[in-house]
Parts: C-alpha cells; sequence; structure tokens
C-alpha cells in the first residue's frame, strides 16, 4: 500500500474515519449491499478502454475496485481512501481475490491529492465516487479533485444518497436518521454543482434521479 500523506490536512478527519470504521470495515459490505444500491450500475457505465487507468475516491473496503478489476481485467485500477482502517480491510480483500498486481491503493484524502506522487500517474481515464461525497465535509473539492485528475477523454463518474423526495415521509426520516449515526449527509446541491464544474471544463453532464430520488447519479464527460 501507498502512503503520501499530509499530516496536517489528514490526522483529524482520519482519525475520525478510523474510530467509524474500525470495527465496521469487519462486516461493513454484509450490511451495505442492501442499502447503497447503484453502485453496480455505476461500474457498468465505467466501460474503459483496455489499457485504461480507473481511479476510485473512498474506496473503502475494496468492494467497488475489485468488482471493476473483474468486469474489466484490461484495466489498471486504483484507490486511495482516508481511513487507514479501511484500507487494512482492502488491501485483505485485494490480496484474497488475487488482484495486487493490478488493484493500487493509497491513503490521502480525496479533496486534495497529487495522482503523481500516490500512484505515478499523471492522470486517470475514469474517476469514481460511490457514496463518499455523502461522508466527506470538503465534498465540493473532492469533486473537484476528481475531475482534476481526468486526462482527456476522461469521465467522472457518482452515485450517493438522494434526498428521497418521492419516498414515503417515514422513510426518509428514519434512513437521514440511520445515516446521521455514521455522519452521513446527503448534498441536495449534488447535481448543481457537477453541472457548474462541468460547464468551467466544457465537459457535458449525465444526471438521474433514481429509485424515487433514493439515490442520485452523475456523469461528467470530458472532450
Amino acid at each position: 500500500m501507498t502512503t503520501a500523506i499530509d499530516p496536517e490536512r489528514i490526522d483529524a478527519p482520519a482519525a475520525l474515519m478510523d474510530a467509524i470504521y474500525r470495527h465496521q470495515r469487519h462486516f461493513y459490505d454484509v450490511t451495505r449491499k442492501y442499502y447503497l444500491i447503484g453502485r453496480d450500475r455505476l461500474i457498468a457505465g465505467l466501460d474503459p478502454a483496455d489499457g485504461a487507468s480507473v481511479l476510485e475516491l473512498g474506496c473503502g473496503t475494496g468492494r467497488n475496485l475489485i468488482a471493476t478489476a473483474r468486469r474489466y481485467p484490461n484495466a489498471r485500477c486504483f484507490g486511495l481512501d482516508l481511513s487507514a482502517e479501511m484500507l487494512k480491510t482492502a488491501a485483505g480483500n485485494v490480496a484474497r481475490a488475487g488482484l495486487r498486481g493490478r488493484i493500487a491503493l493509497a491513503q490521502a484524502d480525496a479533496a486534495g491529492f497529487d495522482p503523481q506522487a500516490l500512484f505515478g500517474e499523471p492522470c486517470f481515464d475514469r474517476v469514481f465516487i460511490s457514496y463518499s461525497l455523502s461522508m466527506i465535509p470538503a465534498w465540493r473539492d473532492a469533486l473537484a479533485s476528481g475531475l482534476a485528475a481526468l486526462g482527456p477523454g476522461g469521465s467522472l463518474h457518482v452515485v450517493d444518497f438522494g434526498m428521497q423526495q418521492r419516498l414515503p415521509g417515514w422513510f426518509g426520516a428514519v434512513l437521514r436518521a440511520w445515516l446521521a449515526r455514521f455522519h452521513v449527509s446527503p448534498r441536495p446541491d449534488l447535481e448543481e454543482t457537477m453541472r457548474a464544474l462541468a460547464a468551467g471544463r466544457g465537459a457535458t453532464v449525465e444526471f438521474a434521479h433514481l429509485w424515487r430520488d433514493y439515490a442520485r447519479a452523475g456523469v461528467i464527460r470530458l472532450a
């Protein structure tokens, strides 16, 4: 596992993430599969060319990277996360999947990172963020960093919680209360932020409200 960290920037937020996931990481994937819906839809939409580079911001347990590497056997996969505890689990999962040669991991802040220093890559063909923006305080910076890490013709793919506006009120209230226990906050202006960032790069945007706004998904595509 590669480590490239600015201690003053990372220590406090990383400690919080480690405290949250120190124990949860052992059963995270078993529980989250029931409500982190849309992750496989995002992976199916990546469609990288042979030899393309794919980066996940907030890679957690490595579940999505492993699924990506298996679906696209000729892609080169990379992942970063702020939590050292989550990266321990990710490294173990990647090793058990037999993918250590195809997936590189690093500890870094998604809101500001240097892809060359972390992975020896100047840019990536695909960057994706799956249910992480709702946990990153500087989530707009993370989106901007992901977009900045793309090479020409690249795309940034996002899925995260929606505002549950078209679901029964009790359901949304219960879900938001549950998410708050884990410092998760849906981002109501995700679409507007993605469109503003895309406009600054002359990029196109695709955005969808999924399952009655349970989740939201967007793609920014560079020319």
